[in-house]
């Protein structure tokens, strides 16, 4: 199966309509839907067989994959097969998302999903060559939509690797694995990400919460009423609900907005989550606009989700959330009421440190994880500091064998060389950083020729890095 889209990748390059790993993705996307979505319907019509029942197609009988897709039963050109793609089933998938149906079907998702996608294959052959190759490929077994999923999730980092979106879209599964594994989510508890990416956060915790023994009232909330998120911009809606079907999550609850346009004073607690795991946004600036809605006004997206995520929270809540180190750091007005308000109505419990470079290629900020709860004031905050003893590249980034230990490091909350306490008390003007006591004791004995070789070594990482940047610009 991946050596089949890697064919079809090949072939996309030549299409004078396709420019970029976004477009290769997204075309892909559309197509590979379709067929998922008639081995699909085609697996329900034979289970309802078996019980006697009838299965009602979502899809009209012109428009599923295999009465249109074999161009010898139309007798017709290629230029033919793409106007009717284009004039013909893409208006009618579009037309899903107007139909008085529940927001929650799949018959309203394929709305949504088409309604911001349209086929940019230029060339009608093109367009056949990648339809036969897909036609191929069958999805009717569990191990087939594993595969595919997988499958998937590599095409949406190789989109994030599209050079200035990257950072938007893939956080690593390492860190994902260790969130969750972290929050350790139950059947019955709510899962919220207001910055989506790439939906890795809550397809982690729907395999670790799937792993769970449930009963078919339990698999039908972990199925259809357990996963929330919004995303704004239309491609990353589109890949993300794919993902999420292709993941078994028939009917996400996604939303296709701006997170931060939502007016935090008028959150309820029967609009909260128990579980909130986020890689938030940052660099950018919210106009005031969007500043109004929130008690403590600043420009920084990260300080606004901060607000938005803890006054989502559940009470007995928790909350997962990586931030930019300059949050801790930073003693401004805003940041400084945001980090009271985190500290006297919520526990931070813990803050671990990432390394430098973890997000590479994507972004290059030095960041930390924070674990917050809402279940009474913070008393003392337990730091980790993560020492890999290498540096990081894009091609050799962190591994979940390197960092495992920390779910059970983060209970225990051990004093090490590379953990800590901090009582709240002593924290002035609410600044969090992160600095290892046991480390700068360390720095402060070395020797001048040993500050001088250690420059040395990080200058030689550094143009290595800068190299390896320079290619991707290119």
């Amino acid at each position: 199966m991946k050596q089949q889209i890697s064919r079809i990748t090949d072939i996309l390059r030549r299409d004078d309509g396709i420019s970029g790993a976004m477009h290769y993705t997204e075309q892909i996307s559309w197509i590979l839907f379709l067929k998922f979505l008639d081995d699909y319907e085609q697996r329900e019509n034979d289970n309802a067989f078996l019980d006697g029942k009838t299965y009602n197609y979502i899809l009209e009988e012109k428009f599923r994959w295999k009465n249109w897709i074999h161009l010898q039963n139309w007798k017709i050109t290629w230029d033919d097969l793409k106007d009717f793609v284009n004039k013909e089933l893409f208006p009618y998938l579009k037309s899903f998302r107007n139909i008085n149906e529940d927001y929650h079907s799949i018959k309203y998702k394929i709305g949504e999903i088409y309604h911001f996608i349209d086929n940019r294959i230029e060339s009608g052959h093109t367009l056949r060559e990648i339809l036969d190759i897909i036609d191929d490929l069958n999805f009717q077994k569990q191990e087939d939509l594993f595969e595919l999923s997988h499958i998937y999730e590599d095409l949406l980092q190789w989109m994030g690797n599209d050079w200035w979106n990257s950072w938007e879209f893939y956080t690593p599964r390492s860190i994902i694995k260790i969130m969750v594994d972290t929050i350790d989510p139950k059947i019955g508890q709510t899962v919220y990400d207001p910055s989506t990416g790439s939906c890795g956060f809550l397809i982690e915790a729907f395999n670790h919460m799937n792993s769970q023994e449930k009963n078919d009232k339990e698999l039908e909330f972990l199925k259809n009423k357990t996963f929330f998120w919004n995303e704004k911009t239309g491609l990353a809606y589109i890949m993300w609900v794919m993902n999420m079907i292709l993941h078994g999550i028939n009917n996400p609850n996604i939303s296709k907005k701006n997170t931060l346009t939502q007016d935090i004073r008028q959150i309820q607690e029967k609009d909260r989550y128990d579980i909130i795991l986020a890689n938030p946004p940052f660099w950018w600036k919210e106009k005031e606009l969007i500043q109004n809605n929130f008690p403590f006004k600043t420009n920084a997206t990260e300080m606004l989700f901060l607000q938005h995520i803890y006054k989502n929270l559940k009470l007995w809540g928790k909350a997962w959330i990586i931030i930019p180190e300059w949050v801790l750091f930073n003693t401004g007005n805003a940041f400084q009421d945001i980090k009271k308000e985190l500290l006297e109505n919520y526990n931070l419990h813990s803050i671990i440190s990432l390394p430098a470079w973890v997000f590479l290629p994507y972004s290059w900020v030095k960041t930390n994880v924070i674990f917050f709860d809402r279940e009474w004031s913070t008393k003392d905050i337990w730091y980790y500091e993560i020492n890999l003893w290498r540096t990081l590249t894009k091609n050799k980034p962190i591994t979940y064998e390197e960092i495992k230990e920390i779910p059970n490091l983060l209970k225990k909350r051990e004093i090490s060389e590379n953990s800590w306490i901090i009582n709240v008390n002593d924290i002035k003007d609410y600044d969090l950083s992160a600095k290892n006591p046991n480390k700068a004791k360390e720095e402060a004995l070395r020797s001048p020729l040993e500050i001088i070789e250690n420059i040395e070594k990080n200058d030689d990482e550094i143009k290595v890095l800068v190299s390896e940047l320079r290619k991707i610009i290119k």
